[in-house]
């Protein structure tokens, strides 16, 4: 299983226009923010407080490191529907290799790629920061981005093995590859914080578990900024802008917590891998 997840590591990494397009939402999200949806939150706060600008930044930025891991780890995949297009899958099958090994080796690449990329946009994220003036993550904040990102990857990790495992061409992976890279920033509130879209919009949001990843690394992110955004200021001021902007849900009326968003991650992440299994194993008894 370690050997063939190696093999999996090699193949993503020896590719480098898979490794650039797994980054391409990332670059997307911040040509975006910086050219053209800067500004207008930033007048939108403003007003509010003196550091509106620090404030979104931070709020950007924990969307970008919230879908990192599902465009990488999606883009790990390819390898997977590679073998099933070349019948690859079939030599694997017909070897000693049991297909639990395999499965796991393409789930353990997939984990370590959508990891190693996620914290490089980790080091983007400071590097930005730094760029801007900001204050830098301390070493807890640092410490606590690092353990999101693993809760982020294995929920994206699972979610990207469930979708993969429904194609067994390159055309379909294509389209499924553009159709979520196209929607994940509308559906983790991105694009558009949620407080600006539809009830029924908010409730997708809301149960998305990657918007719940999206949430936590804002708490993180934000927490210094708004502290001092919002100093002086009542406190139903700073929950009102938290619920807006997405650093918290509150869901039927409960205000959902990081341990909660945490523990719904991993119930699906588990549920997810259960599922992706399940159909790998009834597609190749059928194929």
């Amino acid at each position: 299983m370690i050997n063939f997840a190696k093999r999996n590591l090699k193949l993503f990494f020896r590719d480098k226009t898979s490794v650039f397009f797994s980054l391409l939402t990332l670059i997307i999200i911040l040509g975006l923010y910086v050219l053209f949806l800067g500004d207008q939150l930033v007048k939108g706060f403003e007003d509010q407080m003196s550091n509106a600008n620090n404030v979104m930044d931070s709020w950007i930025m924990a969307g970008i490191l919230a879908v990192t891991p599902v465009s990488t780890t999606l883009g790990s995949f390819g390898i997977l529907v590679n073998d099933k297009a070349k019948k690859i899958n079939k030599d694997f099958r017909s070897s000693p290799i049991k297909a639990r090994s395999l499965a796991g080796g393409y789930i353990i690449s997939s984990f370590c790629i959508g990891t190693i990329m996620s914290v490089i946009a980790l080091t983007v994220v400071e590097i930005y920061f730094a760029a801007k003036g900001y204050a830098m993550l301390s070493a807890l904040g640092i410490i606590e981005i690092l353990g999101m990102i693993l809760v982020s990857v294995f929920i994206s990790s699972s979610m990207m093995f469930l979708v993969v495992s429904l194609f067994s061409s390159h055309n379909a992976f294509a389209t499924a590859n553009t159709i979520i890279g196209t929607l994940i920033g509308f559906i983790t509130g991105i694009y558009l914080p949620i407080g600006e879209t539809d009830k029924a919009v908010q409730y997708v949001i809301e149960f998305f578990p990657i918007s719940h990843a999206a949430s936590v690394f804002r708490k993180i992110l934000m927490a210094e900024p708004l502290k001092e955004g919002f100093k002086g200021a009542e406190d139903s001021a700073l929950k009102d802008f938290n619920l807006e902007m997405g650093v918290e849900f509150e869901v039927f009326g409960h205000t959902v917590t990081t341990l909660e968003s945490i523990l719904y991650m991993i119930v699906l992440g588990f549920l997810f891998y259960a599922l992706g299994i399940l159909i790998s194993k009834r597609k190749s008894k059928g194929a």
